[in-house]
């Protein structure tokens, strides 16, 4: 695909789902990846079927700052630069606010919110001093609407939404002008709904997903599309929703 050769991308939650297929994605399309997620063991296989030439990972946790920025560094130690960061990491545990699940509304929070501040805070200086950048976030379709059973996920999501778009006016007033694309999956067929404790609730998400659901690919496929647009192109949001066909 045109202008994705060569380009080094730092990816998060980079060990299964989207973030998985989109490393397989963009290294099939000539791109270098360094993948960051806490799960060691499934980040080095991936490497290994990438090959080392193509691939670095880093055991990483979006809810530490540290860990962003060396997730920075193996990209610039191993591959000498950093052309796009890819947000990807994200937990699901839904539920109604009437349960009061506090715990699992604080990790939403530190994944899905910290984690995006963590990986801009890490990765914008890099962009600064070479004046350009790409930073891409996965959101939600739950992003733009509001998802009874899972007000705090959306919340979350929403978040993302708003903070992007208000980092994209301040980068078109200051340099470096970085382009920005949130990437808005409906439902995906991925590990996120395991987060989501057994309840009726996870059963209704879960018979929706089965219904409904779209494949990591096709979010990999948007992520790529985004990465391939040319300098004096900035794909704002892309939304992936299943087919009407059939």
């Amino acid at each position: 695909m045109n202008n994705v050769a060569g380009k080094v991308v730092v990816i998060t939650g980079a060990s299964s789902g989207i973030g998985k297929a989109t490393a397989r994605q963009l290294v099939k399309n000539g791109a270098k990846v360094v993948l960051g997620a806490r799960r060691e063991e499934q980040l080095k296989q991936l490497v290994d079927d990438l090959g080392s030439q193509n691939a670095a990972y880093q055991v990483a946790d979006v809810t530490k700052p540290d860990d962003m920025k060396d997730l920075v560094q193996v990209a610039l130690d191993r591959f000498g630069k950093l052309d796009v960061f890819f947000a990807n990491a994200g937990i699901m545990p839904a539920g109604n606010v009437s349960e009061l699940n506090t715990k699992s509304w604080d990790l939403m929070v530190d994944v899905n919110i910290k984690g995006v501040l963590n990986s801009i805070a890490a990765v914008y200086p890099v962009f600064k001093e070479n004046n350009v950048g790409q930073f891409i976030v996965t959101s939600s379709m739950a992003g733009l609407q509001p998802v009874p059973g899972n007000a705090v996920y959306s919340g979350t999501k929403h978040f993302v939404r708003a903070f992007v778009d208000s980092f994209r006016a301040e980068s078109a007033q200051e340099k470096p002008d970085i382009r920005t694309t949130i990437i808005y999956p409906g439902a995906v067929k991925t590990e996120l709904l395991n987060s989501v404790a057994p309840s009726a609730t996870k059963d209704q998400v879960a018979k929706f997903y089965e219904q409904v659901g779209i494949e990591p690919v096709d979010i990999a496929n948007a992520v790529t599309f985004a990465v391939s647009q040319p300098k004096n192109v900035d794909i704002s949001d892309i939304a992936v929703q299943p087919s009407r066909q059939g």
